[in-house]
């Protein structure tokens, strides 16, 4: 069995294809795998390290929501794309391809689909993107990661999943976490990440929460700040860095790890992120990018904290201020904390990547 699989830009497209990769092998030893991406996405760095064989299409972005000049050129570079597309088809002859998201998706999963070569596309924002949208039309399946999502695709091929979940992120045990980040059991745990680029806004947000909280020392708190604002924001912190309640780091390579033994997460409302943490089921506090397409990330925020898993602040009423009263709300009762949790792991689907890669088996 031969399966072509594409997603790129973000780890946010990246991860659930790798996992989905997992889900496929485990079920067939004998699946030969392709990752199809762009040469200047992180996949050209992830795949390839991951022991998939990878090859790249070169496109200059994704198309504008509203007419550009630029979307002329990328147009006619997308079209040329799908010549390309079309002859990686030919080579590698999948029996099926499989599309995660990001602009490298339309033109593989498309020439795929030209040439009656079973196509499964997965969705995980409830708002769908330009490129699944126009993707659903030629498809065979559509995978979606949350209920929300449905809406959006036709519904005789359309499947409510959930999102593909690392097995790291579900069998990292608490103890191993407090272990790792040398972290005591009798005080609870704050993690706090913006992405893996971090988020400007939430480490500003942090800098007096975490003075704060070192003087008070009644939580703990780990805070992820992306590695271009690492600097910075230690720099503000350079006072309370020693303080043993308070981990700040530029990445995380162990991520499982920290959210098995979080209590409280800040995120931003990334789909693969929250889906990490309901699988978990770890009550956050959500700050959406506002800069998302249609705004997806308010979207996704919104089904948690209707669900009673989540708070949401939106980025632009985020201070110190707001942010630290949420908080000590959150933390101060062990019992609305634990209803959150509870709502959390309600909305977890832990096993939708074997879901996703049964659904990807019957097609071939």
């Amino acid at each position: 069995m031969r399966i072509i699989v594409s997603g790129g830009g973000t780890g946010g497209h990246i991860y659930p294809a790798l996992t989905l990769i997992d889900a496929i092998k485990f079920k067939r030893p004998d699946a030969e795998f392709l990752y199809v991406g762009t040469q200047k996405g992180l996949e050209a760095d992830i795949v390839p390290k991951a022991g998939i064989n990878f090859t790249a299409l070169k496109l200059e972005g994704g198309l504008e929501r509203h007419f550009t000049l630029a979307n002329i050129s990328r147009a006619a570079n997308a079209i040329w794309s799908i010549k390309r597309a079309s002859d990686i088809v030919k080579s590698f002859k999948p029996d099926a391809v499989v599309g995660t998201g990001g602009y490298v998706c339309g033109p593989i999963l498309l020439a795929a689909s030209l040439m009656k070569v079973p196509t499964l596309i997965q969705e995980q924002n409830a708002v769908a993107g330009v490129t699944n949208k126009i993707l659903s039309k030629f498809v065979k399946k559509i995978a979606v990661g949350t209920r929300d999502a449905l809406k959006n695709f036709p519904a005789d091929k359309t499947v409510y999943t959930g999102n593909p979940i690392r097995a790291e992120v579900l069998a990292a045990k608490k103890s191993d976490g407090l272990r790792e980040f040398n972290f005591t059991d009798s005080k609870p745990v704050v993690l706090i990440s913006g992405g893996s680029r971090g988020a400007r806004s939430i480490n500003n947000a942090m800098i007096d929460v975490l003075k704060s909280a070192a003087q008070k020392n009644s939580a703990q708190f780990l805070h992820v700040t992306g590695k271009g604002e690492f600097d910075a924001v230690t720099a503000k912190l350079s006072d309370v860095l020693d303080a043993p309640n308070i981990r700040v780091v530029p990445y995380l390579y162990n991520m499982p790890q920290a959210m098995a033994m979080a209590d409280v997460a800040i995120f931003r409302a990334g789909a693969t992120g929250l889906a990490e943490l309901t699988a978990r089921g770890v009550p956050a506090i959500l700050v959406p990018y506002p800069f998302a397409a249609e705004n997806h990330q308010e979207f996704n925020a919104r089904a948690l904290v209707e669900a009673g898993a989540a708070k949401m602040i939106l980025n632009k009423d985020l201070t110190a201020e707001i942010l630290s009263a949420t908080l000590d709300e959150m933390l101060s009762s062990p019992d609305a904390l634990k209803k959150m949790s509870e709502a959390s792991l309600s909305l977890g689907k832990p096993q939708a990547a074997a879901e996703i890669a049964d659904l990807i088996l019957e097609l071939t």
